[in-house]
């Protein structure tokens, strides 16, 4: 009766956090570079519990689908694409290193090369400021060139080159913000591999019908707990009165 109530009621509970972490996965099946979380059950024993029948079911993050979306072409000449593994190191609010895989990049009146959400996009020696010109290109492997005012359309002058890395994938946690980062707090080294399509966006990983089935799914299962507490409820009942006959 123990492992009844116990898994039943944590695992009606779970599910209910489970189909938040889907409903966040969809929001996000439109935004650029997004990459759907991963959870899973699990039970768990209750520490310092009376009995061993007693154990909770628990969701835990297992991780992120790193898997690569779909490239879309969109002619800007600051939007840039990772193409395969890889990503693009940005400065968070709080001055730490993260990664992502939005390339939708633009300038602030400083002429710093920023994020569509604000953030510094940073260079391999810092942040990237972009002086005064016409014809801004993003190189291949991340390097961006510009023709300065005043100069002939042959007078290509290279600003710098955009920070890309691609740590191993365990050694990667999203944050709250939706950036990842190394779980050690370090920054990733530069990886020369990487290269960028530019003039393109990285459409999101999220397959909007496997999540919608999830969804449906995940509400039969809340369901499915809920009749078994009313089960252990009635056994509870019949059992009572079984034991106050005798």
């Amino acid at each position: 009766m123990d492992r009844l109530i116990y898994t039943a009621m944590t695992g009606a509970k779970q599910a209910l956090e489970k189909q938040a972490t889907t409903s966040h996965n969809l929001a996000n099946a439109t935004t650029t570079g997004f990459r759907a979380q991963i959870d899973q059950f699990r039970a768990v024993p209750v520490q310092g519990a009376p009995l061993a029948t007693r154990a909770f079911v628990v969701d835990s993050t297992t991780g992120s689908d790193f898997r690569a979306g779909a490239i879309q072409h969109t002619g800007r000449e600051l939007d840039v694409a990772v193409q395969g593994d890889g990503w693009i190191a940005v400065q968070a609010p709080d001055g730490s290193e993260a990664y992502t895989r939005n390339g939708s990049l633009k300038m602030d009146e400083n002429g710093v090369l920023l994020t569509r959400d604000g953030l510094t996009v940073l260079g391999d020696g810092g942040p990237l400021s972009i002086p005064p010109g016409r014809n801004i290109a993003l190189g291949k492997d991340g390097t961006l060139s510009l023709v300065p005012d005043g100069s002939t359309a042959t007078g290509i002058t290279s600003i710098g080159r955009l920070k890309l890395v691609n740590p191993p994938q365990a050694d990667l946690v999203r944050g709250d913000d939706g950036l990842f980062r190394l779980k050690d707090g370090n920054a990733a080294e530069v990886d020369p591999k990487v290269t960028l399509v530019s003039g393109a966006l990285e459409s999101s990983n999220v397959n909007v019908v496997d999540e919608m089935v999830n969804m449906i799914s995940l509400a039969r299962q809340f369901d499915m707990h809920m009749k078994m507490l009313q089960n252990a409820e009635t056994n509870d009942s019949k059992a009572t009165q079984l034991l106050s006959v005798g």
